[in-house]
């Protein structure tokens, strides 16, 4: 913001989504009361150092830094403002004086300050205390979605079209009847509803095509705090194993937070019927799917994916809709992030709304006997997995010799096969075969006569 448009803004006056504030040495005590209000009503912005008359009186240079980090603690302390939030800061210079800028969005969740709650006026911020104007908040938040904040300023040329492209290319892939990847990139972004039209009647592009399609400079200067952690905990449970943190866009974010998964959990062997089924992928990647689509992005706080010995978390700030345990059997499923999970679901990233719920229900009996789940909505969503771990190590020493008895089979009908020819048979890793040639050859049951090329498998009958 330049100081002319400043100036512009501050000689309209205040209104439902403009607050003026002078700031001394310290800040207003009813600063969190307006940031509360505009996060319960449209957004807004609040302009520090300037005079309820439009008297610009400015912020001393010498505060400025400490006002920055006190708003930024403030605003991230539950004590303070609850659910906690992101607020952007932005300092401007008009007339040699500074000048703060608080950018509040409007939130798709209620909050509180001092446990209590604030909306917005035309004649400024007031409490709310009556249960009937508390349900009409909660009512209105159900229909607004933080994913499609407008960012007018934000341009086509801001994006890495080379995601749009893929983004487009999986589409076709995934349903070769889908259209959308036939659009010029322009045409595609407004057609999946990622440009539009604010109340403030600014058009631009969402916080959805942001978090989809922007390099990660922009992801970055537009959500600070926004990332994924992925840990593995088995052995240091106060600590970690392993570690992953995403702070990329939605595509790449899946494909890495799955390659974790991969890399960490175990898949094993199911048929359903005659097919196979990757169990693995049916539970994990609808979880993974979950925490991006469900997610609050403009919470602070990070989603995490713990992986413990024995029970394995999804957690995202989330705003909730039911609050408390859910049951898997009977639920409404709510899309809370309806544009992103769309587009999840035309990328076959995931199934349909509460795909998750039902396939963790329906395919964790088989992933891991006794296994138990759980999904809480509260601020925090929460997907706990718990394992009962002797059963999958049993679990897990079957299937292993299902698969040396598979190669031993193989061996019999052609000595001269090859492990890439083992590993494409048993659709497992090259490593996976040596490590079970390895296990034969310590048993005794198979010894190898001659090289690598041109040599044979000699079975040993016990």
């Amino acid at each position: 913001m330049t100081s002319e448009e400043l100036k512009h803004i501050i000689k309209k006056g205040e209104s439902l989504n403009i607050e003026f504030k002078t700031c001394g040495r310290k800040l207003p005590g009813s600063l969190f009361e307006s940031v509360c209000a505009f996060l319960n009503t449209k957004g807004g912005k609040i302009f520090l150092g300037v005079e309820d008359n439009g008297n610009i009186s400015g912020i001393n240079k010498d505060n400025l830094e400490k006002f920055k980090k006190e708003i930024s603690n403030l605003s991230r302390n539950p004590q303070k403002i609850y659910p906690v939030v992101y607020l952007r800061l932005l300092e401007v210079i008009i007339d040699k004086k500074i000048v703060l800028i608080i950018d509040v969005p409007e939130s798709s969740q209620v909050h509180k300050t001092n446990d209590t709650i604030f909306i917005r006026n035309q004649d400024g911020d007031y409490k709310v205390h009556h249960p009937v104007e508390i349900a009409k908040i909660v009512n209105r938040k159900q229909n607004y979605h933080s994913e499609q904040m407008v960012f007018p300023l934000v341009d086509y040329y801001d994006f890495n079209t080379k995601l749009i492209d893929r983004t487009k290319k999986l589409i076709k892939l995934n349903n070769p009847d889908n259209h959308l990847g036939d659009l010029d990139n322009r045409e595609f972004l407004k057609r999946i509803g990622f440009w539009k039209k604010n109340y403030e009647n600014q058009s631009g592009y969402t916080l959805a095509a942001i978090l989809f399609f922007g390099t990660d400079e922009l992801i970055q200067s537009t959500l600070p705090a926004y990332k994924f952690e992925a840990l593995l905990r088995k052995e240091k449970s106060d600590r970690y194993d392993d570690r992953l943190t995403v702070r990329t866009n939605l595509l790449d974010a899946y494909d890495l937070l799955m390659l974790f998964i991969n890399k960490h959990l175990d898949d094993p062997f199911y048929l359903e019927g005659t097919t196979r089924i990757n169990l693995r992928s049916k539970i994990f990647r609808e979880l993974v799917a979950n925490i991006i689509s469900h997610r609050e992005y403009m919470s602070p706080q990070a989603a995490f994916i713990n992986i413990f010995k024995n029970k394995i978390e999804f957690i995202n700030p989330n705003n909730p809709a039911t609050f408390g345990k859910i049951d898997p059997h009977h639920f409404t499923p709510v899309a809370k992030n309806p544009g992103i999970n769309k587009l999840m679901i035309q990328l076959g990233r995931a199934e349909d709304i509460g795909s998750g719920i039902r396939n963790v229900t329906k395919y964790l009996p088989y992933y891991s006997v006794n296994a138990k789940v759980e999904f809480i909505d509260e601020d925090l969503f929460s997907t706990i997995i718990y394992l009962n771990e002797d059963t999958r190590e049993k679990t897990r020493e079957k299937t292993r010799e299902k698969t040396r008895e598979k190669i031993l089979r193989l061996m019999r009908e052609n000595n001269s096969i090859t492990t890439n020819e083992l590993a494409e048979i048993l659709d497992i890793s090259n490593k996976g075969v040596e490590y079970h040639i390895n296990r034969l050859k310590k048993q005794r049951l198979i010894e190898r006569i001659g090289g690598d090329k041109g040599g044979k498998w000699k079975v040993l009958e016990n």
